[in-house]
């Protein structure tokens, strides 16, 4: 009776071995989970397996448990799968920058909180240029723009720069200007100085701005990888495994391959490079480069500015400055070279268009370079005002619109006085741009916006603010579905930059990319998904971000 009792046990375990070793081998398997697979059938699943940072199934926990097995297994206790977010037009290199060396400025309402928390900043971090990002003056009761006399009271002969939420207007000091040689004869092509009986109010738009930025002294290479990694932290956080960088030049492109090679920086980054010579002369005779942490080739114009600062160019002038349309920033001459140059060197261009007299040049220049329908992917970036009459050219042309969802919500209740009734009907009309081609690409643009995607699926689903402002959703018609804004973020990010046959969905052979969240977005009460948490992140199948699931 023993030696049968000892049979039967040690066959049960022969068994048992033998149905492990007749398994095939993962580096993690997931299951007990609701999976959105993103795929073109936009399939639901409930378990997963990982090799080597691909996706190698995915399917019922019965098929995935009894197929694989892993010395690594999660139970997701019923939690909600999606691939990893992608950011498809970020700041990422600047917004590093500005969470680790500039006062934040977001949210003030007067442009006395302003000099408060410049003062609270100035006291933590005293340093010989005082920075800050974030101001809207759209924000204070009076909305004018602020001069620079309350600097020189508060921070006597210091070298200030203020750069406003959208990046397109900053605030100096005298000193600034002094060292920049402005004053208020200097004029600056594609810039505007602001002045005001014959004095220059330390007011500096688009490329004014840009150099007056360009005396900010440049922080070393310890500080720059450390602005990095901080970004990389916050990106994991929110769920973003890629971003895309829209606008750099070459030593911070070559810095940002640098630490990825060293295995210093793990997320992936799809990079658009500014468009001058030297930029040009070194990437564009390379072609497009494609590397596991990495993907650049696409190149950066610059339309117009934008509309909070009455930047972006207009067909009729701005309703709130009748005498005003905004500006071009560079000349058709110059954006023909580029388009030309990138259709020579396999490179997609996206421009910066928001007003409708910009996006209307950009359409009508990019079909001059494009002749018809084609796969080039260009982009018009923002695509934030455009006429009805410019809509098919979208279609014509494969041109695709690259939108912020967040946009329209920070700007809903004052695009209005911008633009007036009727044409503010034309503007952040995303659903219709999503008609002409049936996908587009979503991002935050931050950090002019929050860093959180779902803060943007969110904001496209709904079209109000986390206070459920509007009750009915601003321009409740061209609102995404909950199946399209997770698209815009997930799989059609990723097409936006050549990247879908890599990540975007959750798919075999597809980078394990994913996410986990504590709720699901897409049946949750649409009130409850901006308090949606990331539980954990994977990036090719390693977890790079954790809290605890319960």
């Amino acid at each position: 009776m023993l030696k049968q009792t000892i049979y039967a046990l040690f066959s049960i375990l022969i068994l048992a071995v033998s149905c492990t070793f007749n398994k095939a081998e993962a580096d993690l398997i997931l299951y007990n989970a609701t999976i959105y697979t993103v795929n073109s059938v936009f399939s639901q699943a409930q378990a997963l397996a990982v090799k080597d940072g691909a996706f190698v199934s995915i399917g019922s926990d019965k098929e995935i448990l009894s197929h694989y097995h892993s010395n690594n297994t999660i139970d997701a206790q019923g939690l909600f799968v999606y691939p990893g977010f992608i950011d498809g037009h970020s700041h990422f290199t600047g917004y590093g920058e500005w969470i680790s060396r500039y006062a934040d400025l977001s949210g003030t309402r007067s442009f006395e909180e302003v000099i408060e928390r410049l003062k609270t900043h100035d006291s933590l971090h005293p340093s010989e240029w005082l920075l800050g990002k974030g101001w809207d003056q759209n924000l204070w009761e009076d909305k004018s723009f602020p001069d620079n006399s309350r600097l020189a009271e508060e921070f006597p002969s210091r070298k200030v720069l203020l750069s406003r939420i959208d990046g397109h207007a900053v605030l100096v000091s005298e000193k600034v200007l002094d060292i920049a040689g402005i004053n208020a004869d200097t004029r600056i092509d594609g810039g505007t100085i602001k002045v005001e009986d014959k004095v220059c109010t330390g007011i500096l738009l688009d490329k004014a701005a840009e150099f007056a930025r360009s005396f900010i002294p440049t922080p070393s290479a310890e500080e720059r990888a450390r602005y990095l990694l901080n970004a990389q932290s916050n990106s994991f956080a929110v769920g973003l495994t890629s971003v895309t960088d829209a606008g750099l030049d070459k030593r911070e492109i070559l810095f940002i391959d640098s630490l990825q090679q060293n295995g210093d920086l793990d997320i992936h980054v799809n990079i658009m490079i500014n468009p001058n010579e030297e930029n040009l002369d070194y990437f564009m005779p390379q072609g497009p480069i494609c590397k596991q942490k990495l993907t650049l080739r696409s190149v950066k114009l610059y339309a117009d500015g934008a509309l909070g600062s009455r930047g972006a160019k207009l067909i009729e002038p701005y309703n709130d400055a009748p005498d005003h349309t905004g500006q071009m920033i560079c000349d058709r001459n110059f954006y023909s070279q580029v388009c030309q140059r990138a259709i020579q060197s396999g490179f997609q261009v996206c421009t910066h268009a928001i007003g409708d007299g910009a996006v209307r040049e950009i359409l009508h220049l990019y079909s001059e370079h494009l002749k018809g329908s084609n796969n080039l992917r260009w982009r018009i970036e923002h695509s934030q005002v455009v006429q009805p009459a410019d809509l098919g050219l979208y279609k014509s042309y494969s041109i695709i619109p690259s939108i912020q969802s967040t946009h329209c919500i920070s700007d809903m209740n004052w695009a209005i006085d911008r633009l007036g009734k009727e044409r503010i009907i034309n503007a952040y009309a995303q659903k219709t741009l999503l008609k002409q081609n049936g996908w587009l690409i979503n991002g935050t643009d931050f950090p002019i916006e929050d860093i959180n995607p779902i803060f943007t699926f969110y904001a496209a689903i709904a079209r109000k603010d986390h206070n459920g402002h509007p009750k009915e959703g601003f321009q409740p018609e061209e609102a995404l579905s909950r199946e399209e804004a997770l698209r815009s973020i997930t799989i059609w990010a990723a097409k936006g930059c050549f990247m879908e046959v890599r990540k975007g969905s959750i798919e075999a052979m597809k980078n394990a990319d994913f996410v986990i969240l504590d709720q699901d977005i897409m049946h949750c009460p649409e009130e409850n998904i901006p308090n949606t948490q990331v539980r954990m992140t994977f990036l090719e199948g390693k977890n790079v971000f954790s809290k605890p699931i319960r």
